[in-house]
């Protein structure tokens, strides 16, 4: 008896439309029995070296294949009213089918693409040679002619692919019980018949159980938009489009004699046994680099080594630096690398010789003399003791990984260098896929069943406390389906009762059981692609002849494969041209420097022992500083104090979940300050730990101790190091019994020598490559070495580099301040395209103001370099070519205050708009006319200027409050003044956090925040519709929120949420799925409502008496800061919000009751 096999179905990477997940179907296959299983989704090959290997390794023949969308015409036309698109199997029998089945599937995306990709019988002329094809399912062409009753037609075509394929073409014949099946079968077999044809049964299956049906139709309504009651939506007819066995097909095909069943599964098995691919992995070569004459590829290497040692070290470098040389070469060719390295140095060396910014390096090819030396990184491996063998093992074969920062704006020039330099066939960038995370696809399933949105945020914010509390029995839970099971949770609580939700529109109610289920199904599936920030490919031949390519969705070329299987099973040479924001920063402040100073900064040659650097770091002012300005890592630089470079590397390498939780931090913290004493478990590892303070911080020191204590070589002792990463009980206990036993050599104990290697075995995972730490501590030291001593340049390139994002803007223009400097407005004379400085202040540049674009402000400066400042709005007009002076470009201007210094009112100005508009395009027509004045040919004629072009009307100015109107609306910012800047000096008092603060706070977590309202909206509820909810937008100095609550909030505090109202507000935090953070209400303040109340402490008290103290502060609780002075020590200490107070005469007569020789009570009005 023959054996089924399947070979018609779509995984999860028929994305949205298939949803079987690559490893469940070759599982499946092996459970059945089934000898080999087809893939075959819509246009394209993303799973096959997937499926390919998973299948081999599982005893089952992998059958590559595709289903086509075939267009009867050219592809290159595209009309939608002309644009059939027939189905179409091809399966590749063998090697030459494979590349075939890349081509096509290539050129579909790349000249055949719209709508979906498309191929035509031309392309198949071309490219049918090792492939197998089968007429397809209902969509197919024969079968949609048979549909329009054409059965000579369907007969025609079936021949036309005969003719090509011959006895590689296959009618197939599906049953899922669709009543146009079962009309048009009959006809499909006479025609198979008819042509002697042979025939397959297949099942057109997208999903792999019958039980899968349901949630396969969720995954249609995430496609299509649509709700699971939608009567008009896309579905699919029935639940028969699974992966059936031989036992289930026989079922459906019940109506065919058992013969021609028999015949037809035997010609399946037929298909798979004409198909012997075998796919070469592992082996592709690096591209071919062109070396001058006279030299090879590891010749070349080496000189350019060897001068790169001269230029790094001088004429004559200590014999040590050429040995370690001598050997990183030695590694290099012995595993085949000088290519790589001489590509990696011609990129890099373009952009150097290019002026565009690169990064110092990052990762662990900071290790590497050779990359030092060829200006591949910029940190010197000898002096910061980093290990080559961390990046390159010779006793461990994998590819070099070096990621390259460029700067963010010019990276795109290196890439197509690049492109230019090895073939535009050559290069491409790389394929990503998103998947449904956890909360993603539960709200996305809430979506289809139509929960209502409110409802849907409260029960997705149960889904992290849940998987928090799953990770206490299992590390790795972080799944809907470890959440279920997270004991003591109350998302498990009602998944348990199956907790029921009513719409109150449609009155339906929906069980949460069945909604987590459906999410649990789809939670990790495939949904849609995306491009990868930095990978490009550089193949060594045209791409299509390896790997199927196509047009991402900026029309950039990149691989059909994704990122592992294109890289590390193919093993196409894979670089990260990354962009770094920081590099422009750095870059653009050095030229300022010069520019403003006449100093010419190096920046990478700048002494790392600046103590002035080191002192503003210490005091905690990293806002700014690379790596440095998240509040946690804020926290950890004032304790840590670091003020040798070391510690900049430390603080990379600790500023991470794992060494903070495990108590590292504190250890070292303590050591450096003496706290603890600085001790090594042998002498050896003094010279190995010392930087550290006796710790083990980084991955290379664990491979220097076993080097030093226990004679491993470095490439060794690497080797260990990625096994305690993996957690091999086996192999490291093989490893604990070799290092206490060589250690003993070195006198060490075996008590000692078992405390150590446990010691070293709890931090390994927690330990970081010092190569990347160093390298990131680099740029760190940098941008503070910028911002300490040249402030004014360093944070006018800061906020240029943020000038898209107000958050970030709105924080630096707060920094700025804090350091004395002035964020000055635009101005028509002084500003330029992004913040420049100007003398010991920041000037907004032209291009933040909305309306007014890059080219009108190129022009506007371009005018003002070659001819002077502008003498006035008119001057101004007349010399600016008049497309670039519009009526919103220049209102743009006038209300962000671009005229203030040449012009005395704003209001004066838009009064006159349409004349000063009018009047300077008649004299500018005029000019161009040749009708110049009598006047206008006299030397000076400023005179007749003033009387021909002369405001009318007042030139009183508009209201501070419309002036902080019109710069919110066309800077995003208030600029000369902010409604907040009244109570500047009180907001510690207000508030418990700054609104900057709140995305870095838990879920749930109390917060008081002050700030002034912006917006508000008033929602009604559906269930009741004479019932609020409240969302409103609040801003501080440092960013804005959105603050939200619900009918009692409403009824409480509505008349105090009103815009430009300044308000104190308190409530939780709430983090949403997009990333936005927001705060539920729980009360609100008026500002002009608030007081400060201070306690001076005039005598010194018993514990017994502040306790008392602390009493009646609960008895009057409330939201009114409380403040301790202490006038011995000229101390203030700001209390907790637990103790803050509801500011009465009441309060004051109580502590004055019992307390009045003690302490002074003030009470003071924050407004």
């Amino acid at each position: 008896m023959s054996k089924f096999v399947p070979l018609h179905i779509h995984t999860e990477y028929s994305l949205l439309d298939g949803a079987i997940r690559v490893k469940d179907l070759v599982n499946f296959a092996k459970d059945n029995d089934m000898p080999a299983i087809a893939i075959t989704d819509h246009g394209v090959m993303y799973s096959a070296i997937e499926f390919y290997e998973l299948a081999k390794e599982n005893g089952i023949k992998p059958l590559i294949g595709c289903e086509f969308y075939v267009h009867s015409g050219d592809i290159h036309e595209k009309n939608a009213h002309d644009n059939p698109l027939y189905h179409l199997i091809l399966i590749a029998k063998d090697t030459k089918g494979y590349f075939n089945l890349i081509k096509l599937v290539s050129t579909a995306w790349c000249e055949g693409y719209y709508y979906k990709p498309r191929i035509n019988f031309e392309l198949l002329k071309e490219h049918h040679e090792g492939l197998v094809c089968c007429s397809a399912c209902l969509g197919g062409e024969v079968l949609q002619n048979l549909l329009k009753g054409d059965k000579e037609k369907a007969k025609e075509v079936a021949k036309q692919y005969q003719d090509l394929f011959g006895e590689d073409y296959y009618i197939e014949l599906q049953d899922h019980g669709l009543d146009d099946q079962k009309r048009t079968n009959p006809d499909l077999i006479e025609i198979a018949k008819e042509l002697n044809i042979k025939m397959v049964i297949t099942n057109d299956s997208h999903y792999l159980h019958r039980e899968d049906a349901d949630m396969h139709d969720t995954l249609l309504c995430l496609q299509t938009n649509s709700n699971k009651d939608d009567p008009n939506r896309f579905h699919f007819s029935n639940n028969e489009f699974y992966v059936k066995t031989k036992e289930e097909m026989r079922e459906a095909f019940r109506w065919m004699d058992s013969e021609m069943f028999e015949e037809c599964v035997q010609n399946t098995e037929e298909v798979a046994n004409k198909c012997d691919l075998t796919i070469k992995l592992h082996d592709a070569p690096l591209p071919h680099y062109e070396v001058p004459k006279g030299y090879t590829i590891p010749t070349y290497l080496n000189h350019l080594v060897m001068e790169g040692i001269k230029e790094r070290y001088g004429e004559n470098p200590p014999d040590a630096i050429y040995e370690r040389a001598k050997y990183e070469l030695g590694v290099i060719e012995q595993m085949g690398f000088p290519a790589y390295f001489l590509i990696t140095w011609d990129f890099i060396h373009f952009a150097k010789t290019h002026d565009i910014p690169v990064g110092p390096g990052r990762g662990s090819a900071a290790g590497s003399l050779v990359a030092y030396t060829l200006g591949i990184t910029d940190l010197d491996p000898i002096r910061h003791h980093l290990l080559f063998e961390r990046f390159l093992n010779p006793e461990r074969f994998t590819m070099p990984d070096i990621d390259i920062d460029f700067c963010i704006d010019r990276r795109s020039e290196v890439i197509d260098y690049v492109t230019q330099k090895y073939g535009e066939d050559k290069v491409c960038q790389i394929i990503t896929f998103s998947t449904y995370a956890p909360k993603a696809a539960f709200k996305g399933v809430g979506r289809v069943l139509q929960v209502p949105f409110a409802e849907s945020n409260r029960l997705t914010g149960l889904i992290e406390p849940a998987i928090e509390i799953a990770k206490a029995t299992n590390e790795k839970a972080e799944w809907l389906r470890d959440a279920v099971k997270a004991e003591g949770s109350e998302f498990k609580q009602l998944y348990d009762e199956d907790y029921k939700i009513i719409n109150p529109e449609t009155q339906k109610e929906i069980s949460f059981k069945r909604w987590v289920d459906m999410a649990i199904a789809i939670e990790g599936l495939k949904c849609g692609t995306g491009t990868h920030a930095a990978g490009v490919i550089i193949s060594h031949a045209p791409l299509d002849t390896i790997l199927p390519v196509q047009p991402s969705k900026d029309g950039i070329v990149q691989t059909g494969y994704p990122k592992h299987e294109a890289t590390e099973v193919l093993d196409l040479l894979k670089m990260d041209f990354l962009g770094l924001r920081n590099l422009t920063m750095i870059t653009k402040t050095v030229k300022m420097i010069e520019k403003y100073h006449g100093i010419k900064l190096d920046i990478n040659h700048v002494e790392l022992d600046d103590k002035p650097t080191y002192d503003m770091l210490s005091k905690g002012e990293t806002v700014g500083v690379f790596q440095l300005e998240s509040q946690g890592m804020i926290n950890l630089v004032k304790r840590l104090k670091p003020d040798v470079f070391e510690d900049l590397g430390a603080l990379v390498a600790l500023f991470r979940p794992g060494p903070l939780g495990s108590g590292m931090v504190d250890e070292f913290v303590a050591r450096k300050h003496g706290e603890k004493a600085i001790t090594y478990a042998h002498p050896l590892l003094e010279p190995v730990l010392k930087d550290t303070y006796g710790t083990i911080v980084y991955q290379e020191q664990i491979m220097q101790v076993f080097q030093v204590l226990a004679d491993y070589s470095l490439g060794q002792a690497d080797q260990v190091r990625r096994m305690m990463g993996k957690k091999d009980v086996k192999k490291m206990e093989e490893q604990r019994e070799k290092f206490i036993e060589r250690s003993a050599k070195h006198d060490m104990k075996k008590e000692d020598a078992e405390n150590l290697f446990k010691q070293i075995l709890n931090f390994a995972s927690y330990c970081f490559n010092r190569s990347h730490s160093a390298a990131y501590a680099l740029v760190a030291y940098q941008t503070a070495y910028l911002k300490c001593h040249y402030p004014v340049e360093y944070l006018s390139a800061l906020l240029s580099s943020v000038a898209d994002r107000q958050d970030q803007t709105q924080l630096y223009i707060e920094e700025a301040q804090k350091y004395g400097i002035k964020i000055l407005p635009p101005d028509i004379n002084k500003s330029y395209l992004e913040y420049t400085p100007d003398g010991n202040d920041i000037r907004f540049g032209l291009a933040a103001i909305k309306g007014v674009g890059v080219n009108v402000v190129n022009a506007i400066i371009a005018e003002r370099e070659e001819n002077g400042d502008y003498k006035n709005i008119f001057d101004f007009c007349k010399r600016i070519d008049q497309k670039f002076v519009n009526k919103k470009s220049l209102e743009g201007l006038i209300k962000s205050g671009a005229f203030t210094n040449i012009e005395k009112s704003r209001k004066q100005l838009l009064d006159n708009l349409e004349y000063i508009l009018s009047s300077t395009a008649r004299a500018s027509k005029e000019k161009a006319m040749g009708q110049v004045s009598l006047f206008a040919a006299l030397p000076e004629n400023n005179e007749f200027e003033s009387a021909q072009f002369q405001l009318g009307g007042s030139d009183e100015e508009y209201p501070d409050k419309i002036i902080q109107q019109f710069e919110k609306e066309f800077l995003g910012f208030y600029v000369t003044s902010h409604p907040l800047f009244s109570i500047r000096k009180n907001l510690p008092f207000l508030m418990t956090h700054k609104i900057s603060e709140l995305k870095n706070m838990k879920e749930k977590d109390m917060a008081t925040i002050c700030g002034l309202i912006t917006s508000v909206r008033k929602i009604p509820t559906k269930k009741d519709p004479s019932k609020f909810i409240i969302i409103a937008n609040i801003e501080d100095l440092t960013d804005k929120v959105e603050v939200v609550g619900f009918n009692k909030v409403v009824v409480e505090y509505g008349d105090f949420i009103v815009p430009e109202n300044k308000v104190i507000i308190s409530g939780k935090v709430q983090h949403r799925e997009e990333g936005a953070t927001s705060l539920l209400i729980d009360s609100v303040k008026p500002v002009e409502n608030s007081n400060l109340v201070t306690i001076t402490l005039n005598q010194e008290m018993k514990y017994e008496e502040l306790v008392g103290v602390k009493d009646i502060l609960a008895k009057f609780h409330g939201s009114d800061p409380v403040l301790f002075k202490i006038p011995e020590t000229n101390d203030k200490i700001l209390t907790s919000s637990t103790f803050w107070v509801s500011a009465t005469n009441d309060l004051k007569s109580a502590i004055d009751k019992h307390f009045s020789d003690k302490l002074a009570v003030s009470i003071k009005s924050m407004d």
